[in-house]
């Protein structure tokens, strides 16, 4: 299938690099204008968007605090003339144990995946409401919403919230032709998975059916489908990306 986002504005958050990155590349690919919101400038990634003749432009805004998300939603919005498509894709994951996180930890993870997911939705909703097809897609996890890790407690919460919060915000939009889904990436080898070193990555690939890590580009995918006209009728979902990663009971079955 072919997907056509010719002229149509998108808002993307932690889209410098990994998955954010691999989303900004596949909608400016495919004609949208891509708004990347960020704490600083990224003229290598507006770059590499733009160098095949894709539309991109960089907003400087921090997903924790509301106040900056409003107001970048809003140079987006004068700069473009509208906003379409909103990506709440930023979330920071450090690994830490549950008796070792402070509070300062623990808020700096929600403020981040869930505060930065509500603020971004909040302040672009006057704008999606103007769009004919107002489209919000969430990059949560399986982690969280499915699975647990060690040391992910924190995160598992936020990436749950967020989906606690997409089903109610989807009976709210609704009647203004907003749909608001999400996607739960598995283990999608990004930079900072790169770092962890062969073996590693070999083992986490053993656990997976298809016996690969996910890539930034499956990802994009998903999100272009849930973006698309003709995801018209899908709203308050979640589309797992993952590989068959969560269903096994146990490695035995693999």
């Amino acid at each position: 299938m072919s997907y056509s986002f010719n002229k149509k504005t998108v808002l993307i958050t932690g889209a410098t690099k990994g998955i954010g990155l691999g989303i900004a590349e596949a909608f400016a690919a495919h004609g949208a204008n891509v708004a990347i919101i960020s704490r600083h400038s990224v003229p290598a990634t507006i770059d590499k968007l733009t160098k095949n003749g894709g539309s991109a432009k960089f907003f400087s805004g921090d997903v924790s605090d509301s106040y900056s998300i409003k107001k970048a939603a809003g140079a987006v919005a004068d700069y473009y003339g509208k906003i379409d498509i909103v990506c709440p894709n930023a979330g920071v994951f450090p690994t830490t144990l549950l008796e070792e996180i402070s509070d300062q930890e623990w808020s700096e993870v929600m403020d981040t995946n869930v505060r930065g997911t509500f603020s971004l939705v909040k302040y672009c909703l006057p704008y999606l409401r103007e769009s004919p097809h107002g489209r919000v897609v969430i990059t949560s996890s399986i982690t969280g919403a499915i699975t647990g890790y060690k040391g992910f407690s924190h995160y598992g919460a936020s990436k749950a919230a967020q989906l606690g919060f997409m089903r109610s915000a989807a009976l709210e939009l609704a009647s203004n032709n907003i749909t608001i889904n999400a996607v739960l990436p598995g283990n999608i080898m990004t930079e900072g998975l790169a770092e962890l070193g062969e073996d590693y990555l070999s083992q986490m690939a053993s656990s997976i059916p298809l016996k690969r890590l996910g890539t930034p580009a499956d990802i994009a995918h998903a999100v272009l489908f849930l973006a698309s006209e003709e995801a018209d009728y899908i709203t308050g979902q979640t589309l797992v990306v993952d590989g068959g990663q969560t269903i096994p009971e146990n490695l035995s079955a693999l």
